[in-house]
This record gives C-alpha cells, structure tokens and sequence, in this order.
C-alpha cells in the first residue's frame, strides 16, 4: 500500500510515527492529514536509507535543494559534495536534475544512497538526454519506461508536467519569457511538432500505475510558471492550475499521494492570492513553491530576493520551498552558492512558520533572546542557523573585544555604547526603586 492507501484504511505506518515525533504531533493527526491528501510523506520502499518527512500545512515548513550536472558543467563527484553540502545546511529535501550524460543512473544512485533526505528527479530529463535527435522526437513509452526505472531505483517524488494543454500554449506565447520550465518547455515542443497532446496527461492512468506500485510522490509541476514579473498570474498559468487540480484528483482516487508546484517569479503583492488560489483549486494538496522571485533586477542576489517572496509564501500557504541560489539566472550553483540557498531558504521557512503561529516555532528564537541577554556566545551559537558562518565573524569581532576586556559587549558599539550593557544597569536601577517604593 501507498501512504495515501495506508492512511484511508486507518494504518498509522512506522513513516507517519516518525513524522509524528518529528513534528510534535500525534500520530493519528498525521494519519488524518495523509487520508485526506492535505499532506505527503515522499518516500519509496525502495530508497532504504531514506527518512520520513512530512509535508502539509500542519507541520514545520520544508526546504528542497535542486543538484545536478548540467551538459556543460559539473559531475558525479561534485553533486556528492553538493549534496553534503545541502545536507548539512539542513535541506529536507534534494532534486538530481542532472542532463546530457550517460552516467545519469549513476549519478542518481549515487545520491539516493548518499542521501537520507527524500529525493525527487524530473523524468523527461533523463528521457531527452537519452534519446538522439531532437527533442520533438521524444517517444512517450520510452518516457514511461524511464518513470518505471527510476521508479524501482528508489526515487521518493518525481515532477511531471501533466498539466501543461495544447490549448495553454498559444496563451503562453503571448508573454514577454514564453516558458521557462525546462521541462514545460520540452513537452509543448513535443506537442506542437506531433499536434497531440501531453503525453503525460492522455497516459495518467499508466503513470499512476507505475508510481502506486512503488509509493512515488507525483510533483505536479507547474510547466507554465512565470519567468518574470509581468507574466506572473496569468491565463496561461492559472490554465494549468486548474488542470493540475483535476489531475489531484485522479492521484488522490488512485491511492498516489500527490503535491502541487507554482511560481516563479510573483511581485510580492500577489503572493498571497496565488496561495489561497492553489490551495482551493487544488483541494488543500501540500503546495512546493520555487521562490517566489520577488523582482528581476538582483541577479547575484537571488537567494535573498526570492526569500522575501518565500516568507510569504510559507505564510498564506506553502509547504515545501524550492531553494534558490545566488547563482539563478547565472549558472550552475557551486558548494558555496547552494550552501548560501539552503540557509536563506531555512530562515524564509522559519519565518512563514513563525507568522502562522505553528506551535513551537519561536521557541528557538526567545531562547536565542535569553542568551543574548546574557552574553552566552556558546549559546547563541548552539541556536542559530548557521553556527559556523557565526562563530568565524564573532571571532573576527573578538580582535577589537578580545578577553582582557570581556565577552559582555562587541565591536559594534563597543562597551561603553552597548545598549544590552546599559539596560541591565537600568534594571538595576528600576527594581531598587521599585523595592523602595515597596517599603515605603
């Protein structure tokens, strides 16, 4: 049985235990959340070394990390090191998007058994990169032999392009970027050179055979999200929304769990309506968002534009977030770059989860408050994001404040300015006149 199936028949799953103590919750309120589809637990029974991660509104919001080779640059070794890398930035998720090689399997083994996060592929990658010729000449039963194999090769969710329609295309065309999905962009070549159309929406059933068997997470993705601020909420794009909310459906009918990707590039004041719209269309299903890029003017600073877009985004209905790295729109990330977007992508989702008041979701950050109070480094350290980056720049203050004068202050304001400093003698001051004001 998948999640989904296991759910509905009231079988709590040693998965949806471990989410259970993951998130602080009780195991039959996950139980619940998979039954109805408002949440997925990606994970293949044959990925062994994979944990449980939960995803839906209910719990903490999660990160994913896109690795991959690219035709010109990168390889097996480096994506290893990228993903460690990810890893210990605490994605919760990674993607292998490699193309144009013939060691993809490779690749991709490699990482399925480097990984203990839940990791996702996008077929019609390996597909394309597979096939001589162009890609119109794609034939969709290799696609689906490729979405078996990996499929039996471990690979906990897949993105496919099911929603992109012949009718969507020409709406489309009309915008300044076109599409911007690589693999949107394949399946409507693919379309318009044969006049049919997706060859993933007329073989759904197929596919759901093929991902039911092995409990494979359908990533519906969003071919025709925005590449820029003025296509963003557009025919095109709300087109396939609604198919991708009738194609839930059939996920959900068949037992396959099942979440929903979006957009892209949004200006910040329609995020929120782009959140609520998904989550009606599409039934509450755990929506995975990339961004969104909240402006197309940083390039080299991405991670931190597309942040903000996913700081509301986590907030008025997100569940998983698509890291993006500082090399977006430039090229393929290094170790650093990827590092740089998972912590970003990290405090974006903290944020969202502090916004919507999950329980417990401040709790590191009055710790963090007390131990600032109190001048505890090592403390503070202990509960940030990211302790190495901030101990090395503490270190590096520590060459002005240095031992002979103290841990109590930093070189920002130094001693005699630190305002921490002057409100601890304030309090002094406050409770000796409030014990006055007692006796008297």
């Amino acid at each position: 049985m998948t999640q989904l199936e296991a759910a509905r028949k009231g079988i709590v799953t040693e998965a949806m235990k471990s989410v259970a103590a993951a998130e602080h919750l009780d195991p039959e309120t996950v139980r619940a959340a998979v039954a109805t589809g408002e949440a997925v637990i990606p994970l293949n029974i044959h990925h062994k070394n994979a944990r449980a991660v939960g995803v839906g509104r209910m719990f903490t919001t999660k990160i994913n990390a896109n690795l991959g080779r690219s035709v010109t640059h990168s390889g097996k070794g480096d994506e290893l090191d990228k993903l460690k890398v990810a890893l210990d930035a605490g994605a919760d998720f990674v993607m292998d998007l490699s193309v144009g090689t013939d060691d993809l399997k490779s690749i991709r083994q490699g990482m399925l058994d480097a990984s203990p996060a839940p990791l996702g592929t996008v077929p019609v990658y390996e597909t394309i990169s597979r096939l001589e010729g162009d890609i119109p000449h794609m034939d969709p039963t290799f696609l689906l032999d490729v979405i078996r194999a990996q499929a039996e090769q471990g690979v906990d969710f897949m993105t496919l392009h099911a929603g992109l329609l012949l009718r969507h295309i020409p709406l489309a065309m009309k915008r300044k970027m076109g599409i911007v999905s690589r693999g949107g962009a394949i399946m409507a070549e693919w379309m318009m050179e044969n006049r049919c159309e997706n060859p993933l929406y007329t073989h759904w059933d197929e596919v759901m055979d093929i991902l039911a068997e092995h409990d494979v997470t359908v990533s519906l993705g969003d071919g025709l999200r925005p590449g820029c601020l003025a296509d963003a909420s557009d025919s095109a794009q709300f087109g396939e929304l609604d198919v991708l909310g009738e194609l839930v459906d059939r996920c959900r009918a068949r037992g396959v769990q099942v979440m929903v990707e979006g957009p892209g590039h949004v200006p910040f004041d329609q995020i929120r309506m782009n959140m609520e719209r998904q989550q009606e269309v599409c039934k509450k299903a755990p929506f995975y968002v990339l961004g969104p890029v909240t402006t197309d003017i940083a390039p080299g600073y991405d991670h931190i534009v597309s942040a903000i877009g996913a700081t509301a985004a986590a907030t008025y209905g997100a569940s998983l977030l698509c890291y993006v790295t500082p090399a977006e729109h430039l090229g393929l990330p290094d170790a650093e770059e990827v590092h740089q977007g998972c912590i970003a992508y990290r405090i974006a989702a903290h944020a969202g989860d502090i916004a919507r008041h999950l329980p417990g979701a401040r709790d590191r950050d009055d710790a963090m408050s007390d131990a600032r109070a109190e001048f505890d480094w090592d403390r503070q350290f202990e509960l940030c994001m990211d302790p190495k980056r901030a101990k090395e720049r503490w270190l590096r203050t520590r060459a002005f404040t240095d031992e002979a004068h103290g841990d109590d202050h930093c070189s920002m304001c130094g001693k005699q300015f630190c305002a921490v400093r002057t409100s601890r003698r304030i309090k002094k001051l406050a409770d000796a006149m409030a014990s006055e004001g007692a006796a008297k």
